[in-house]
């Protein structure tokens, strides 16, 4: 059986995952969405990698699903545990000694997003409605909403990334056409550069799982049959 280990990106809730979740139980598989320690000002990638391998246990047949802030701590999961194939969503990639709060400036993402927004014809400032939300539905923002937002701590950003290389495990790049925080072409430039790798395409902003579940949900069916896993 494959397990799909569902990684947050910045606030830490699996509630995130809430509209993915069900459709995998559907076709058979375990699924374990992960609360992270965001609003922990104590906790760094380390801790956010305990949080996941804590999470897992003694699950095998691992797929793990990272999205945007959670590219910086997945592979630190993928070194201690044998993850089968690692799924990129909309996600940030570390390099080694980088932090995650050097990654803006060092890989060019407010020009790219800014250069977005004025081809979209939209003010550049980062606003939640226009930024994330503009294609999740309504119903399904008010929930995310009424939950209300876990502040995300800066600690996690200001710890450089510990490994030396990237760990040794299948990857995947599934990138939202959309996405208006990490634009598409800038990903499949950071993609190719940082891990010689070439990014999927599908529809939906940064908040895929929110906005297009099923089409997600397809693609990550996808990957795991090529990866030969039941």
């Amino acid at each position: 059986m494959t397990t799909y280990v569902l990684m947050p990106g910045a606030g830490g809730s699996a509630f995130y995952w809430h509209r993915v979740e069900p459709l995998l139980r559907e076709r058979g598989h375990d699924v374990v969405a992960v609360d992270l320690p965001a609003g922990d000002d104590k906790a760094g990638l380390s801790e956010y990698a305990d949080t996941v391998v804590d999470a897992i246990g003694g699950r095998t047949g691992l797929v793990l699903v990272a999205q945007s802030m959670a590219g910086l701590s997945a592979p630190l999961v993928c070194a201690r545990v044998p993850v089968e194939l690692l799924v990129l969503l909309n996600a940030m990639i570390p390099r080694p000694g980088e932090s995650g709060g050097e990654w803006w400036g060092n890989t060019g993402q407010p020009a790219a997003a800014a250069q977005m927004a004025a081809r979209d014809g939209r003010p550049s400032e980062f606003d939640l409605d226009t930024s994330f939300f503009h294609d999740v539905p309504p119903e399904v923002k008010a929930a995310v909403f009424a939950r209300g937002e876990t502040p995300q701590s800066d600690t996690a950003f200001a710890t450089p990334w510990p490994l030396d290389r990237w760990p040794d495990v299948p990857v995947r790049f599934l990138q939202g056409r959309d996405d208006r925080l990490f634009p598409v072409e800038f990903q499949r430039r950071q993609a190719r550069e940082r891990l010689g790798v070439e990014i999927d395409e599908m529809p939906g902003g940064h908040l895929a799982a929110l906005s297009h579940p099923a089409e997600l949900v397809a693609w990550l069916e996808r990957y795991r049959t090529r990866a030969g896993l039941a």
